[in-house]
């Protein structure tokens, strides 16, 4: 699975948001400044050849639906940053954004919720 760019990323988010849907449906769900529409669809024929999503057409139209899930495609980058960035340690990137003030203690004790009770 390659990494994707921005752009890629940002249209990917929209497919992973509404799922099954045509290009319409993905480019009305896309935030801020969306790019033409166009070059919007160019993003997903770039994403279906990269195995991201599939193409299913019928007479008229052609749907997509995503083929790669969202927690996979995190998981794999997210490990591979944390990796480059911070050592291989989780810990070493809270610490970071603890030390930077981008979590909240709050914050931090919902984390720690969270891994206590992972069911929840």
């Amino acid at each position: 699975m390659e990494k994707l760019n921005q752009q890629e990323e940002e249209v990917m988010i929209a497919v992973w948001s509404v799922g099954k849907g045509f290009i319409k449906d993905f480019y009305n769900v896309m935030p801020g400044t969306k790019p033409h529409y166009n070059t919007f669809a160019s993003i997903l024929k770039s994403l279906e050849r990269k195995g991201y999503i599939k193409s299913n057409r019928s007479v008229h139209l052609i749907g997509y639906e995503p083929v790669v899930k969202e927690a996979i495609y995190k998981r794999k980058f997210m490990t591979n940053f944390v990796k480059k960035y911070f050592e291989s340690s989780y810990m070493n990137m809270v610490a970071f954004f603890t030390k930077s003030k981008e979590i909240s203690v709050d914050e931090l004790k919902e984390v720690i919720k969270m891994i206590e009770n992972p069911k929840n």
